[in-house]
């Protein structure tokens, strides 16, 4: 058996990303209280203690959101939210090519 981690003031075992940040965020709930500063290099933390720093929950409760929804979750400019939208968008263009060849 894996030993378990420590993440503040509860335990996750190792897993997928998608089930540690899953496990995580029932513990957050648990405890109703945001995820730990501590835990920000998860990569589903973002500074939004509402939705108990977890992208997973945010999702989970907004199906749609516009980019100003997700730039005032961020804490980022609606401008930036757009560029990283665009290159994201770029990119899957040149994969779907490249995969086409």
């Amino acid at each position: 058996m894996m030993p378990k981690k420590r993440y503040s003031s509860f335990n996750v075992t190792p897993q997928t990303g998608v089930e540690v940040a899953r496990d995580c965020l029932k513990a957050c709930r648990k405890l109703k209280t945001a995820c730990p500063k501590e835990n920000s290099s998860c990569r589903n933390w973002i500074d939004y203690e509402k939705e108990y720093n977890c992208l997973i929950e945010t999702l989970d409760k907004n199906d749609d959101m516009t980019l100003r929804d997700i730039a005032d979750r961020l804490g980022i400019s609606f401008v930036r939210v757009k560029q990283i939208q665009d290159k994201a968008l770029k990119k899957i263009s040149h994969l779907l090519k490249d995969e086409a060849i």
